[in-house]
């Protein structure tokens, strides 16, 4: 599929950055990247990720906008604006252990937000939603670790 209306969330983060830069560089869509640039890792990094995407963006095909999931009007005003094709949901409150210190942060990004993103979806079909979640969803186990060491 070429010419897409692509939304990705989360794309300032490391994962988000380089998928957007890969669109640019191997498609004609034209890309949508929301990310809040929040202070949990160090914007500075965030920020020249947006500064590289820029620079690969020859054809002017990458729009950021800087803002939050939580922001239910600002995503369904995205959504209806743009009649996305696909939506990749790479948004979320990442460090385990921040959630027990602020676990708000996690229920308004991880919860508040996709569930907003999901409703988007539902109101604005799209053709295709990729949600990336963390290998840390999923402790450790028994049956996971057992080749490694023992619980």
């Amino acid at each position: 599929m070429q010419d897409r209306k692509v939304l990705v969330t989360g794309a300032a983060g490391f994962i988000g950055a380089f998928l957007v830069k890969r669109l640019l560089e191997t498609t004609d869509d034209a890309i949508i990247g929301l990310d809040n640039v929040n202070s949990y890792y160090d914007p500075g990094i965030k920020e020249a990720r947006l500064r590289m995407l820029a620079e690969v963006d020859k054809a002017g095909r990458f729009a950021f906008v800087r803002g939050d999931l939580c922001d239910a009007a600002l995503i369904e005003r995205l959504f209806a604006e743009n009649g996305f094709d696909v939506v990749v949901n790479l948004a979320a409150q990442a460090g385990v252990r921040y959630s027990i210190e602020n676990p708000k942060a996690y229920i308004d990004s991880n919860l508040v937000g996709f569930f907003n993103i999901l409703e988007a979806c539902r109101r604005h079909p799209v053709k295709h939603l990729v949600y990336a979640s963390s290998s840390s969803v999923y402790g450790a186990t028994r049956k996971c670790l057992s080749r490694r060491t023992t619980v």
